[in-house]
C-alpha cells in the first residue's frame, strides 16, 4: 500500500512543479498592447474593456534614469499588474540600457491618467541634486481611454 501512495503523490508533484514554473513572470511576456512615452510628452491611450497594455518608457539605470509611477490610476477604469525591466543589451551584460514596463489591464469605460516621473541621478528621496539631474528628469503623462 505504500507504495502506491508513494507514486501517487510523487506523480501529482511532478504535474504540479511545471504548473507552478510557468505562472511566475507571466506578465513579463504578455505587455499586451504597448504605448511609448518620453519627458515632456502626452500620449493618448485607448483600450478595450478586459485588454492587457503597458505604458513604455526607454530606461538605463547605469547612466541615472529611474522611472516610477506617481499613483495608480482609477481602478475601476484600468488596473495595475506589475512594473517591469527588459534590459536589450547581450544576456548577463550591463549598461545600455532598456524598457520599463508599467502593466495594466483595461478594466470598464471610463477615462483616467497615469504620470511616469523619471528623477535622473537623482538621491533616495528622488530630488534632483543638480542643474543636469534637474534638467533631466520630468514626467511622461498618459491619458487612458476605455471604450
Amino acid at each position: 500500500m505504500r507504495f502506491r501512495t508513494g507514486t501517487a503523490l510523487t506523480l501529482i508533484a511532478l504535474v504540479a512543479l511545471p504548473v507552478a514554473g510557468c505562472a511566475a513572470g507571466s506578465a513579463v511576456s504578455d505587455h499586451g498592447k504597448v504605448t511609448a512615452g518620453r519627458i515632456g510628452t502626452t500620449v493618448q491611450v485607448e483600450v478595450a474593456p478586459g485588454q492587457r497594455f503597458s505604458l513604455a518608457v526607454d530606461e538605463n539605470a547605469s547612466v541615472g534614469d529611474s522611472w516610477r509611477m506617481e499613483a495608480l490610476p482609477d481602478v475601476a477604469v484600468a488596473s495595475f499588474i506589475s512594473d517591469e525591466y527588459e534590459h536589450e543589451g547581450e544576456p548577463g551584460t550591463t549598461g545600455g540600457g532598456g524598457t520599463r514596463y508599467f502593466v495594466f489591464n483595461a478594466k470598464r469605460p471610463g477615462t483616467t491618467a497615469v504620470t511616469l516621473s523619471n528623477c535622473w541621478r537623482c538621491a533616495v528621496d528622488r530630488v534632483p541634486v543638480d542643474e543636469q539631474s534637474r534638467r533631466l528628469s520630468g514626467e511622461a503623462t498618459f491619458r487612458i481611454t476605455v471604450r
